[in-house]
């Protein structure tokens, strides 16, 4: 089939290129990695989980610093965009998740995308904002929750959809079973059904909803795959972690480099939810032994201190500063494909068609 990627249009905002890049978090996925893909007409994203994690009062108001860290990120990343269209990704599992999508549109942040849980309050939430604000979901069933929901409510619909597939890094929209047989699940079938439901509230509101693709997605032929299934365009995290511009220390990004298929493992995590993490010493020791939680970062809602294996915020930081025998690495399922640093531009230049 012969195609040439369009330029990615929500409302009145428009990327030159229909790549947006997948928010990472802890602190992956900040300025200079969100700022360098809007530049090149893709759509930078920041991640507000614990974006803050290095600011000097931290360790003693972790809301405050991630609230300030939202607006000082999203301004030093829309410099750097030189115009570009730049976002961020916030969990509905965030502790004070209103305050974080306040925080967000009050920095100007053109888009806010939302999963982690159902962002029923979305719509209501940045009323009187220009931003626009896209569900992630996983199943036609989610998307007909949220679309049903905002439009009962609140008399809106999405500006976009992003879906996130079986292959994404991080937490995950699917059950362990579910992503322990992932050679079965026919999800070209679930991902066409969700772009086809969305076209009765493009109808009722008379506005296109683009939808995106995410999970897996790695090359030029992943990216028309997606595109031959109806998608205005994709999500892309793992490959951005291995360009000079991605956020994370050196070390992080090494072990990407250096990791093989048999490295990448399903991970319940401390909330509970499955999601797709590096095989490294941290996880062989938790999956023997509780480490005790002796602080709160009050990062996520459902997790209790008392109860929890580890602290998920301790080990994502270890992580993204370069102590990865005491960090938890997330990763794509590609990640083994990865075997050099590049660039944000190079990326571009390989993908765009």
């Amino acid at each position: 089939m012969n195609m040439k990627m369009k330029p990615l249009v929500i409302g009145d905002l428009a990327a030159r290129i229909p790549i947006i890049q997948g928010g990472m978090g802890v602190g992956v996925s900040r300025s200079r990695l969100a700022g360098a893909v809007a530049k090149e007409g893709g759509i930078g994203i920041l991640s507000t989980a614990q974006i803050g994690y290095d600011e000097p009062d931290f360790n003693k108001h972790q809301i405050e610093s991630n609230l300030y860290a939202i607006k000082k990120h999203l301004k030093l990343a829309k410099e750097i965009a030189e115009g570009g269209v730049v976002g961020v990704n916030i969990m509905v599992a965030t502790k004070q998740y209103e305050r974080y999508v306040k925080a967000a549109c009050e920095g100007g942040a053109d888009v806010i995308i939302s999963g982690a849980g159902l962002p029923i309050t979305l719509p209501e939430l940045v009323k009187g904002f220009k931003t626009k604000i896209a569900p992630i979901v996983s199943s036609i069933r989610a998307a007909s929750v949220i679309l049903k929901m905002w439009d009962k409510k609140y008399k809106t619909t999405a500006d976009f959809i992003v879906i996130e597939g079986p292959k994404a890094g991080g937490h995950l929209g699917f059950s362990k079973e579910q992503l322990d047989h992932i050679e079965e699940l026919n999800y070209d079938e679930e991902m066409k059904g969700i772009i086809d439901y969305k076209k009765e509230y493009e109808q009722k509101y008379g506005h296109q909803i683009p939808v995106i693709i995410a999970g897996g997605i790695f090359d030029q032929a992943d990216i028309k795959h997606a595109l031959e299934l109806g998608a205005d365009g994709v999500q892309i995290a793992t490959r951005f972690v291995v360009t000079e511009e991605c956020d994370a220390s050196q070390e992080y990004k090494n072990a990407y480099l250096a990791a093989e298929k048999e490295d990448v493992k399903i991970v319940i995590s401390p909330v509970r939810m499955p999601g797709r993490a590096m095989n490294n010493p941290f996880l062989k020791t938790v999956s023997g032994e509780r480490i005790a939680v002796t602080k709160c970062f009050n990062c996520l809602e459902h997790c209790n201190p008392k109860d929890t294996p580890y602290c998920i915020t301790k080990a994502l930081i270890n992580a993204v500063e370069g102590n990865l025998k005491e960090g938890l690495i997330f990763c794509g399922d590609n990640v083994h494909r990865l075997k050099e640093m590049t660039t944000v531009k190079a990326i571009f230049e390989e993908l765009v068609f």
